[in-house]
């Protein structure tokens, strides 16, 4: 009887990535708006009203692959962080992790940015703490850097959003078969990241609060 439970959970588990891919492949080609039920079941073989056996809805879809985006977004920046080195080495790692996601998860970064005024309650402000926290975790290291004085910026959060909307471009671009691999892009980003908060700027002027 276990085995039968273990099993059954596993097919169930694995129709759900089945979907949620599928979902995500339409939403990204077609938007959310235009795509139905239907056409998510029709493109894995499966009729529309079974897919309720799954999902309750397609906003469940739409929220369910934006949370997940932002928690490994997260999980990533915590563990370049928590690698250790001075606060230089560890805005290195987070910003080559960040870049190494959008350049591996294209689909998952241009659905989230396009289609987060479609989420709704409670994905929404759920999306959008989680949003605040992955940027507060750079801005953070960041604000460090400027109080041990190995960066030079009057405006960390600021720099921080720079910082973040250069990684999420890579996925409008970047291509496995073009001339310049995810580690080389995520490397570059990152001294570019670096020169950007270590270059010292005149008449800096604090706005942050």
């Amino acid at each position: 009887m276990l085995l039968t439970v273990s099993s059954r959970y596993r097919r169930d588990m694995v129709e759900s990535q089945v979907i949620s891919a599928a979902a995500l492949r339409l939403f990204a080609e077609r938007g959310y708006r235009a795509t139905t039920m239907a056409d998510i079941g029709a493109a894995i073989g499966i009729r529309g009203p079974s897919l309720y056996r799954h999902v309750s809805s397609k906003q469940t879809l739409l929220g369910e692959i934006m949370v997940a985006a932002m928690r490994t977004l997260i999980a990533d920046q915590r563990a370049a962080r928590d690698a250790g080195g001075d606060v230089v080495l560890q805005l290195r790692r987070m910003v080559e992790a960040h870049v190494r996601y959008h350049a591996a998860h294209r689909e998952q970064a241009f659905v989230g940015n396009r289609e987060i005024g479609n989420l709704e309650h409670p994905y929404h402000d759920q999306v959008l703490r989680l949003r605040q926290t992955y940027e507060q975790g750079l801005r953070a290291v960041i604000e460090s850097g400027c109080a041990t004085g190995a960066f030079h910026v009057a405006q960390p959060r600021l720099a921080s959003y720079a910082i973040l909307d250069m990684g999420i471009g890579v996925s409008a671009w970047f291509r496995t078969d073009g001339p310049h691999s995810a580690e080389q892009v995520a490397y570059s980003y990152a001294d570019y990241a670096i020169r950007l908060l270590t270059d010292r700027q005149p008449d800096m002027v604090a706005v942050d609060s």
